[in-house]
């Protein structure tokens, strides 16, 4: 059994940071485990519902490719990848909107409110949250290569985010942008958290991974990043894959006014209350 007093030093430790970050806002990717495991998805939804009562304003952009790619095959379509990106015809743009917005964002949404919370499901469609354009893309060699309806974010009006924020609720986002002629792109879910960090001028963005943070060229976890450190290991290979996009995200985040930028294990409970409100922290820190 815990020492009463143990507990008491636990939330006296957490106090200064709540204070620190009262009133502001903490964007939360969250994508992996976190969001496909049922006990991490409640713990999840609870941590949120916390934050938003100590006055922190959480923001969470999901992903779904996981669920997209089982989905497409349940209807007979073979999803395909172009240099890890999903080729993405119209029917294809589809069945994502389907997924992202008329199932896993609601299911989030539904998770908080059922725990006593208020969230709010939004796309990058509604009140031209996200607008975007064709993402070009190259393979090594350098030849050009058409995916399809796959965007990157062009701008972000954060009007609608704002305006649910200052009501109580937390706004939950699906990330599908809209184009200039009013057509659907499917986006990186990691690559809209930045651009939503950027925009609203968040106090953190979170990314909520699989691992345990960025890796260093022996291997081990690397706490505390500069912006010129993590653009060193990327040019060297150290930071690859899926991590990418992920960094590629904090730096727009910290280049658009974001404070900091942290990567940590989503599989760990409770990540990111011991994230925000500890000193040793979980994962790796980005500043600029």
């Amino acid at each position: 059994m815990i020492d009463p007093r143990q507990r008491a030093e636990v939330l006296i430790e957490a106090l200064p940071y709540i204070q620190e970050f009262q009133g502001k806002t903490v964007v939360i990717k969250y994508g992996g485990a976190a969001m496909e495991q049922a006990d991490l998805k409640v713990e999840f939804a609870r941590d949120v519902i916390l934050l938003r009562c100590v006055g922190i304003n959480p923001v969470i952009v999901h992903g779904g490719g996981p669920q997209i790619g089982a989905l497409m095959k349940r209807l007979g379509k073979e999803p395909q990848f172009v240099g890890g990106m999903r080729v993405t015809d119209a029917e294809t743009v589809e069945i994502v909107e389907m997924v992202l917005v008329g199932k896993i964002n609601k299911e989030i949404v539904g998770l908080i409110n059922l725990h006593g919370g208020k969230a709010v499901g939004l796309s990058g469609k509604d009140g031209n949250l996200i607008r975007a354009r064709r993402r070009p893309h190259r393979l090594p060699s350098g030849e050009a290569v058409d995916i399809g309806l796959v965007g990157e974010v062009e701008s972000v009006n954060p009007a609608a985010i704002a305006l649910l924020e200052t009501s109580g609720f937390v706004p939950v986002i699906a990330p599908v942008g809209v184009g200039a002629g009013g057509e659907t792109y499917n986006i990186n879910a990691d690559l809209v958290a930045g651009d939503i960090a950027a925009a609203l001028g968040a106090e953190k963005l979170i990314h909520l991974t699989d691992v345990q943070g960025i890796k260093g060229p022996d291997g081990a976890r690397v706490s505390t990043l500069t912006r010129k450190e993590a653009e060193r290991l990327m040019e060297a290979g150290v930071i690859e894959g899926g991590m990418l996009p992920k960094v590629e995200s904090a730096l727009r985040a910290l280049q658009g006014g974001t404070a900091k930028a942290h990567i940590i294990d989503g599989r760990v409970p409770h990540a990111i209350l011991l994230e925000l409100f500890t000193k040793e922290g979980i994962g790796t820190e980005i500043t600029l």
